[in-house]
């Protein structure tokens, strides 16, 4: 079946069935009288920047067509996306006229990330990218720098990422660019984000969620954001869906999204239409912020939306080999593909450069004309380019100290509800500088003292609206992760805690921000930015009343597997440990911080001083738990996660009481990174350290919290790897009890006992001639506790007995949780 036929181009969706009064929600506004100079600077602009960005496709010389095209004059490889790059220079365009006329702050986000070489023209006309790289100057040589080696090893990329300036969104996945604009404008009062968001990223479940993150935003404390919808109808062999709908089905949508819906679509007066469609955009949300600033806010305000609908592609060629690009999915990226061997193709390539005009646009040492400059703020920190908030404004959060929330040794305490306590301190002490992004999960995360001094933000809730709130709870993780990524890349802290099963959710989104900052790292003008920070609770081991669907530690590995410039993953085994962590990562910066821990009530067994130089060292040996303070040890325990560690440290109590001669050294890891083999992480323990903690030659058994095999990749390399073995999430779940889960995944303290006298007996003959039936008895007791499960449908009474090893009475742990 061949692909979609379309018989003419730019087609216009069919008419609905929906009342034609449905028109009427749709703002209606005279077209703009541009003053003549200013009319023709926005033409000459659009003209330059359509030139450039087409030309940076093709050309590897000649780059000014100063003479006819050969075939030499066009790259090997034609890379790059056409059919959205001429929309993206008119809202260029037009962002600088009203940057300028307004001394506004702006930022531009560009939802389609391909259209590169609209975004690059642009900046090189108003000089931003000679301010960052001196090689691109508006120059004849710095123009032929950046057509030439566009798409080429030694230039940028065909995507816009960290390199490009005024950026802070990675344009390859779709969907994140609007919860990232929003994100950005939170604690920005006098900032506009203007978030342009094709209509093929419309069709994207996280662009979906993100038109509610308008009800998000206080105008007493927040900017705003000017989305821009730009409808061209087609994606990359298809109609969209958007382009389907005509304007009644459109303004009914956004309508009910709550904005006010502006038509941008006047081919014959476009700049006249845009022109009038940003002034009102712009004084609609001044009042708004007017309203809100002076006492009296307005319920339910409806912010701008402008819905832009230009042909794919326009300007470009009408057709190519009888066949219509401008209007259709044939211009979304190489509209000439043979231009380097077929002279049809290469002669209409520069018909369509020479339809420009370049003579006309750059004078005669490279630079732009005058009438261009007029449209382009004078004032540096005002263009699109160069917005300090894109860059270089990072804020240090005052934090408190962590000690004086810590809990008492040899008592419990929940991990979540003393970090809250900390949060909550935290906010008071950074009113305007950290957020908490989360799905609707804060209270069930026991993290619930966050609201002693704050609430939640939610504007169109009567109960939150114009309060200030720190804390944003909306379902869609999606979005939750966009917002901390516009509030972090704008220099501010946020933190994301979630579920653990449903952090894996937003696994490749997380990546692609790794990747911007990865590249940002490596430029000399990016200044330092706070880490991302991950809490990861309700985890698998006490998602037994939620059943399996709930039981999901993936996530882990999704961040192990980042550059280790960027990866940081941590396992607070206690209450103390997490505080002293928590205050680490949110002081940190430039990291992916995971932070996996229980939210119910946990031992706490280290004080605060021996928490701060466990977690300094990432993993310590536990001697309070060691037999003779695990000197000499017959094996050595580990654990790694608070459950998983709790377990461990029974076995050890079992094991005194079992068997008597074999001697054990307990290990927590707090910090996974430290077991990565010597010089492949920061954090990675020396081969001499590795073996001074773990010794050099005897049995290793570790109970992992994760899954195996991230364990074992972290350790690949190291000597004598055949001594260890591992137990870890299996993959195993159901509606049950806590233990169980335990016992169903091979990670329970009996489990660790049969390990332990298996690992022993290679070198201690006591053990070894016991070694039979010990295992089986302890098999035994494991096979009554769970038959015990089974029946009563609860754990024993003392499974939860945290032992003491120095003979006093255990305390009984409450294990009570909620959903």
């Amino acid at each position: 079946m061949p692909g979609q036929v379309i018989d003419r181009p730019n087609p216009q969706p069919l008419p609905s069935h929906i009342e034609d009064h449905a028109l009427s929600l749709a703002v209606k506004l005279e077209k703009a009288k541009l003053d003549p100079p200013i009319a023709k600077g926005l033409q000459e602009f659009r003209r330059a920047a359509n030139y450039i960005a087409a030309a940076m496709i093709f050309l590897r010389d000649n780059v000014l067509l100063e003479r006819d095209l050969t075939f030499d004059d066009i790259k090997p490889r034609l890379l790059g996306h056409w059919g959205t790059c001429p929309g993206l220079t008119l809202v260029y365009s037009h962002l600088n006229l009203l940057a300028t006329a307004h001394n506004q702050d702006i930022i531009y986000v560009v939802g389609p990330g391909h259209g590169a070489p609209a975004i690059l023209a642009s900046l090189w006309l108003e000089g931003s990218l000679e301010r960052f790289y001196p090689q691109y100057s508006r120059t004849t040589l710095g123009l032929h720098n950046l057509i030439t080696k566009f798409s080429t090893p030694s230039g940028f990329p065909s995507h816009i990422n960290a390199e490009t300036p005024g950026s802070i969104h990675e344009g390859g996945e779709l969907g994140y660019a609007l919860s990232v604009a929003y994100g950005a404008v939170m604690d920005r009062p006098d900032l506009v984000v203007a978030c342009i968001v094709g209509d093929g990223e419309s069709e994207t479940g996280p662009t979906a969620a993100a038109w509610h993150a308008a009800k998000y935003i206080d105008p007493k404390e927040s900017g705003a954001v000017i989305p821009i919808v730009h409808v061209n109808g087609f994606k990359i062999s298809e109609r969209t869906i958007y382009g389907c709908m005509d304007d009644k089905e459109m303004a009914t949508l956004f309508t009910g999204y709550g904005y006010q819906p502006r038509f941008v679509e006047d081919l014959e007066d476009i700049d006249g239409d845009m022109g009038a469609s940003m002034e009102w955009a712009l004084s609609e949300i001044h009042r708004i912020q007017k309203a809100a600033r002076s006492g009296k806010p307005i319920m339910k305000p409806r912010w701008p939306v402008l819905i832009l609908r230009t042909p794919k592609g326009w300007t470009g060629p009408k057709k190519v080999h009888g066949e219509i690009v401008e209007g259709s999915f044939h211009a979304h990226q190489v509209p000439l593909m043979a231009a380097k061997k077929d002279e049809e193709e290469l002669k209409q390539l520069q018909e369509w450069l020479l339809s420009y005009k370049p003579s006309e646009l750059f004078t005669k040492d490279g630079n732009v004309v005058e009438d261009i400059l007029k449209i382009i703020p004078e004032d540096d920190s005002k263009k699109l380019g160069q917005q300090i908030d894109t860059y270089g404004s990072h804020e240090e959060l005052k934090i408190p100290d962590w000690k004086s929330f810590a809990a008492k040794k040899g008592g419990q305490a929940s991990c979540m509800k003393v970090c809250g306590e900390l949060l909550d301190q935290t906010f008071v002490d950074n009113p305007h500088s950290i957020r908490v992004f989360s799905p609707d999960e804060l209270v069930s995360n026991k993290l619930d003292a966050v609201f002693k001094h704050t609430g939640r933000n939610f504007q169109w809730d009567e109960f939150s609206h114009g309060k200030g709130g720190r804390v944003i709870e909306i379902l869609s993780e999606h979005t939750c992760q966009g917002f901390m990524q516009g509030y972090t890349l704008t220099g501010r802290t946020a933190l994301f805690p979630s579920y653990e099963s449903f952090l894996g959710t937003i696994h490749t989104m997380m990546v692609q921000y790794s990747k911007f900052n990865k590249m940002a790292r490596e430029t000399t003008w990016r200044k330092d930015i706070s880490s991302i920070n991950y809490i990861e609770t309700s985890t698998w081991t006490r998602q037994e009343h939620n059943g399996f669907s709930h039981q999901n530690p993936s996530f882990i590995g999704a961040v192990l597997n980042l550059k280790p410039t960027a990866a940081r993953v941590y396992f607070p085994p206690d209450a103390n440990t997490f505080l002293s962590t928590l205050a680490h990562c949110l002081r940190s910066k430039n990291y992916v911080n995971l932070m996996v821990g229980s939210k119910q009530p946990q031992p706490v067994f280290l004080s605060p001083e021996e928490a701060e130089s466990h977690c300094r060292a990432g993993v310590s040996v536990w001697k309070f738990a060691s037999t003779e303070d695990g000197l000499n040890p017959d094996v050595v325990l580990v654990g790694i996660g608070a459950e998983l560690t709790f377990e461990v440290i029974e076995a050890a109590a079992m094991l005194r009481k079992k068997a008597p001669n074999l001697r054990v050294r307990v290990i927590n890891v707090t910090d996974l990174m430290v077991l990565s083999l010597e010089g492949s992480h920061p954090h990675a323990l020396s081969h001499n350290d590795f073996d001074a903690l773990f010794t050099a030659d005897k049995p290793i058994h570790f109970n992992y919290h994760g899954y195996a095999n991230e364990l074992k990749g972290l350790l690949f390399g190291r000597p004598n790897l055949h001594r260890i073995s591992i137990e870890a999430y299996d993959e195993e779940g159901s509606t049950t009890t806590p233990l169980d889960m335990m016992l169903r995944n091979r990670v329970s303290r009996w489990h660790v006992v049969d390990a332990a006298l298996k690992g022993a007996a290679v070198g201690n003959e006591k053990v070894r001639v016991d070694m039979h039936e010990l295992r089986s008895n302890n098999m035994h007791e494991l096979k009554n506790v769970g038959d015990y499960i089974l029946e009563t449908g609860k754990d024993p009474d003392n499974a939860y007995d945290t032992p003491d090893f120095e003979g006093r009475e255990s305390k009984h742990r409450d294990v009570a949780y909620a959903d």
